[in-house]
């Protein structure tokens, strides 16, 4: 699979990494050239300096030849743009925002954005740490 992913951070690196370690064929965009180093020595993908999904970064990525889409950047709004222009102009139904916000995720999933949040994720983790759920088994 083709995979484009925007921000090379702890969590767009881990993924990027991961993914090609599995074979894909991944892209991974970011505007800080020092975060590239975030990624793991034996990464086999391409390294695009680029803001969002400019231009050049569309050329470089073969965006448009992608299978899946991924925007994990510090901005909400950077990644729910970008998923939306994936999406939407180059048809990329497999695209996927990290949204910080719940209130944001919740209402751009009503419109069909698939948005990650770790904030509801981690209050879900946490919660079931403290109140684990009965096994129903009886000792």
């Amino acid at each position: 699979m083709r995979i484009v992913i925007l921000g090379c951070g702890r969590v767009g690196a881990r993924l990027a990494s991961v993914l090609d370690t599995e074979g894909h064929k991944v892209a991974v965009i970011d505007e800080n050239r020092l975060a590239f180093q975030h990624l793991e020595e034996k990464f086999k993908g391409s390294m695009v300096i680029g803001h969002g999904l400019d231009d050049q970064a569309i050329k470089e990525t073969e965006l448009d030849k992608a299978d899946a889409f991924v925007a994990v950047t510090d901005s909400d709004n950077v990644n729910l743009m970008t998923v939306q222009l994936a999406k939407e102009k180059f048809g990329i139904n497999r695209s996927i925002a990290r949204v910080y916000d719940p209130k944001r995720a919740a209402a751009f999933k009503e419109i069909g954005i698939t948005a990650v949040c770790p904030t509801i994720m981690m209050t879900d983790m946490l919660k079931e740490t403290l109140f684990p759920k009965p096994t129903g088994k009886k000792k």
